[in-house]
């Protein structure tokens, strides 16, 4: 899968942590549109769905690079880690600036965003593996916003619906990572 694109992208010079910058700066331009929605909603939207999911690609891109052409590191997979909090930050400061949203909901999801890969940290760090321990991971998230977003093109409100969904699903994904890392430490 993306096989021909890594394989571009490589020939290009493209490194895995350059194709986590651009990603980076994509989420970025996303923010700034979410925040610039009275400007032009439809097209504001369209701009922010469509580099929010170039982001996503470059998130997915970045790591296939890295394993097929032995680009791997340690410093690469953390700072593309940390590019991806900061990006994810954005993006819903982005809505929440843009009144896409109620605010208590946006920082409900952004919080709940950032606490589902903590926990997946956290919970690597003392020896608990977290693979497939919730629904909330970063590619369900940017999806299910994605969708919302093309649905608020057609009808503003839903977008906040979607930050709804957002913020229950990532602190329920929360709340099971915590508790199967209680279950699994406790045995």
């Amino acid at each position: 899968m993306l096989g021909t694109e890594a394989n571009i992208a490589h020939r290009l010079g493209f490194t895995p942590n350059i194709i986590s910058i651009i990603g980076f700066i994509l989420s970025l331009a996303s923010a700034v549109a979410y925040a610039k929605i009275e400007l032009w909603p439809v097209l504001f939207l369209s701009l922010a769905v469509g580099f929010m999911l170039a982001s996503g690609f470059c998130d997915t891109m970045d790591g296939i690079v890295a394993r097929k052409f032995n680009q791997a590191s340690t410093f690469g997979a953390f700072f593309d880690s940390v590019l991806d909090r900061y990006a994810d930050g954005a993006i819903y400061v982005g809505i929440i600036i843009g009144g896409l949203c109620e605010p208590i909901w946006g920082l409900a999801a952004l919080t709940g965003s950032v606490l589902v890969s903590y926990t997946r940290a956290r919970a690597e760090g003392v020896g608990v593996k977290m693979e497939s321990v919730g629904f909330a991971e970063r590619a369900e998230r940017m999806l299910i916003l994605g969708i919302f977003t093309i649905g608020a093109i057609f009808y503003l409100p839903v977008l906040n619906y979607g930050i709804i969904v957002l913020a229950v699903i990532t602190n329920v994904t929360v709340i099971q990572r915590v508790y199967y890392v209680f279950k699994t430490l406790k045995k």
